[in-house]
């Protein structure tokens, strides 16, 4: 039986809080779930990642083991110091009835007995008859800017994982929901849908559905915050006279005054053209404005812009 460093699993300090482990098991659970990741040995290292989180996640098991930890070597063979019995921690009381621990590994099972999830504290002997809680299930789910602004539902489908009574992994089976978007969700944001993950073991509650949203790229559109910047092609001469452009928004149109003498890369902004935020209010659309040469040019255009550089008299360099 080999010793686990479970900070090291997780990729913290031993002195890490509590937020800061469950942030860094969140983090591997997303990455190395077998249902969504492509990475090699993704099951093991999930499987790792929260049996550690398991140990680490309560004050009691993580002194425990905290404990231990101070006498193994991760990866190395682990016998324990003086004193201590496997699945009865240290002084008496050990002996083999712990009972399963579903997936955790023999070691884990060798500290905690039968206290993995579902289990409760205490002493650590609870009978399996408590029924086991759900996996929880995570998705990642891609949207575009214009259904932030929606009212309708999102259809969604996913794969929840199948256990036996054992806890063992044994299939998957589809499911769809219609979501409904959140006003002023924000790219990244991690939403809980309770009790549509995986279905409990021996009458233990359902997981849940964790979807973190992703926003699709926009094909005008850049996101800064609650609000949006497009880019603006204007003609040289529309910034020098002035102009009104139709310009997009993710609801429609609106007419932009350029105002004559606007210099190319300069902002403006519409009011209420953003993204929602939590409010229920909406940022800004920044333009920016662009200038755009013509392709081409015959000699009397060419002709006309060597007369214009005679007249203005204009040095763009003069204080360069």
């Amino acid at each position: 039986m080999d010793f686990k460093d479970y900070y090291k699993i997780l990729g913290v300090e031993p002195t890490a809080d509590d937020k800061a482990i469950k942030a860094a098991y969140r983090k591997l659970a997303r990455k190395y779930h077998p249902d969504v990741s492509k990475e090699k040995d993704a099951e093991a290292k999930f499987k790792d990642a929260s049996e550690a989180y398991e140990a680490l996640k309560s004050a009691d098991k993580r002194a425990e083991y905290d404990e231990l930890r101070r006498y193994g070597q991760h990866g190395q063979p682990f016998q324990g110091p003086p004193g201590w019995q496997s699945r009865g921690g240290f002084g008496g009381g050990g002996g083999g009835g712990g009972g399963d621990t579903g997936d955790f590994s023999d070691f884990f099972s060798s500290i905690f007995g039968n206290r993995g999830p579902g289990f409760g504290g205490g002493a650590g002997r609870q009978s399996r008859s408590a029924g086991r809680r759900g996996q929880d299930v995570e998705l990642e789910l891609p949207i575009f800017l214009e259904e932030t602004l929606s009212n309708e539902s999102k259809k969604i489908s996913f794969q929840v994982p199948q256990y036996n009574a054992s806890g063992q992994h044994v299939s998957n089976t589809s499911k769809s929901l219609n979501v409904k978007i959140p006003a002023g969700v924000t790219d990244g944001e991690r939403i809980r849908l309770k009790g549509q993950g995986a279905p409990g073991i021996g009458g233990g509650a359902n997981g849940d559905l964790y979807l973190t949203i992703r926003f699709a790229p926009h094909p005008k559109f850049d996101v800064e915050g609650e609000n949006l910047i497009i880019t603006l092609p204007l003609a040289p001469w529309e910034l020098a006279l002035g102009a009104e452009v139709a310009v997009p928004t993710l609801t429609g149109k609106i007419n932009l005054k350029v105002p004559a003498g606007s210099q190319n890369g300069q902002r403006m902004r519409a009011k209420g053209h953003g993204l929602q935020n939590k409010a229920g209010e909406r940022g800004y659309l920044f333009v920016q404005l662009k200038a755009v040469m013509p392709k081409a040019n015959g000699d009397d255009v060419k002709a006309l812009w060597q007369e214009l550089a005679k007249k203005a008299a204009f040095n763009p360099r003069e204080n360069f």
